[in-house]
């Protein structure tokens, strides 16, 4: 098992942008993915299982609902703290990102934002403890970037909803406790419905043979004729824009998140660079290797930057969906070219689990596609500068 000898790369000091409090954030959740992630990780991933003895940990470093107020077991943290914690998560892996990613901003974001007191108080707490799993269903089999057209439905049986339909590719689904499934009511329109384990009709499949996210554990959510109490239903937005909001917290983490990725590959990249010897020096004496390194770090500082000052905006309560698309689609496809840059760099070594690259590499194959992928990314960017929407 090898040391993780991992030192982040901040080549503009962007280390006296953060406070005290951030770099405090930060530096907890960098060492505890040192001394709990990175030991396991690469067996995990093999086996294709998520490491359940992790759970206490991530809620430890406050990475379950960070800016939830702490009158609901949050930190009580900033937007900026957030994305730190996503960011030495995912450099440790996606998958285990994913899962505090889901936790925080897919689940207990829209309990917070879009439900009553009774239900924050009776879910928040657990949740972020880690007591309680949850899980997010909003992709169905046939509509994934067309999430409007969902044939997920529910009918109003006088004293109970009565739901009906499946949800894809979801993210702790197979030992979540709770579910926020979106649906659509008699009407038409979306509504998020809190979904419990236990009750009948509702069955949670895992996923099998992914290449991708294999640390990660993924499913199905299977409603047949599940009786969900109307103090279930989220009250406080319905419609496409409840989810689209969850949606936003989301990739605003991973655009941190992936930064994270990138610098644990470039970081390998330039140690392993140094120590490896051909033609009688070190390649990182090499200009092709000098080369990737140095884009390497060019697009890490760049995507830093961005990030930073949508932490900002957000904070402030201006980041716009359009924005938060921006860094995401920016950022992932960052940090997949630095990790097939690094590949290449270890040659045959890049591959094995020795490493982690090969691991990130394919991780991050789901980030570019999950959340909007990498062309809705684009589309969104482009329908916000022309005001014109070209999805169809």
């Amino acid at each position: 098992m090898k040391p993780d000898l991992f030192q982040a790369p901040d080549y503009y000091n962007l280390d006296e942008l953060l406070t005290d409090e951030h770099k405090l954030v930060r530096d907890s959740a960098r060492e505890w993915v040192k001394r709990e992630v990175s030991p396991i990780i690469e067996d995990f991933a093999q086996r294709a299982e998520f490491p359940k003895q992790i759970i206490k940990g991530l809620a430890d470093i406050g990475a379950f609902g960070p800016y939830i107020p702490e009158e609901y077991g949050g930190a009580g943290l900033d937007h900026i703290s957030y994305g730190l914690i996503m960011q030495e998560i995912e450099r440790g892996d996606s998958g285990v990102r994913s899962t505090a990613s889901v936790q925080s901003s897919l689940v207990m974001y829209p309990i917070w934002k879009y439900g009553n007191e009774e239900q924050r108080r009776k879910y928040l707490p657990k949740l972020a403890s880690g007591e309680f799993m949850g899980c997010f269903g909003l992709t169905e089999p046939n509509y994934g970037s067309d999430p409007g057209s969902m044939i997920t439905n529910f009918k109003d049986m006088g004293d109970h909803y009565l739901l009906n339909g499946a949800k894809m590719w979801i993210s702790n689904a197979p030992f979540a406790d709770i579910a926020i499934v979106w649906a659509k009511n008699e009407e038409g329109r979306i509504h998020g419905l809190i979904v419990e384990r236990g009750m009948p009709g509702f069955t949670t499949p895992e996923t099998h043979n992914k290449w991708s996210l294999r640390a990660s554990s993924t499913g199905e959510l299977i409603f047949d004729n599940v009786k969900v109490p109307k103090e279930n239903l989220l009250p406080n937005k319905s419609g496409l824009g409840a989810p689209l909001g969850c949606l936003d917290s989301a990739r605003f983490g991973i655009a941190w998140g992936a930064i994270g990725a990138a610098m644990d590959c470039y970081d390998t990249a330039l140690r392993y660079a140094k120590e490896r010897i051909q033609f009688d020096k070190p390649i990182a004496g090499t200009q092709l290797q000098q080369k990737k390194l140095a884009e390497m770090i060019t697009e890490i500082t760049k995507a830093q930057l961005l990030t930073w000052r949508l932490g900002v905006l957000r904070n402030e309560g201006k980041a716009t969906t359009a924005q938060i698309s921006m860094a995401k689609r920016n950022n992932v496809d960052m940090a997949i070219h630095i990790a097939r840059e690094a590949r290449q760099m270890l040659g045959g070594m890049g591959i094995t689990g020795e490493y982690s690259i090969m691991r990130h590499m394919m991780n991050l194959e789901s980030v570019i596609t999950y959340e909007g992928t990498h062309d809705i990314h684009l589309l969104i960017t482009g329908m916000d500068i022309t005001g014109i929407p070209a999805f169809k």
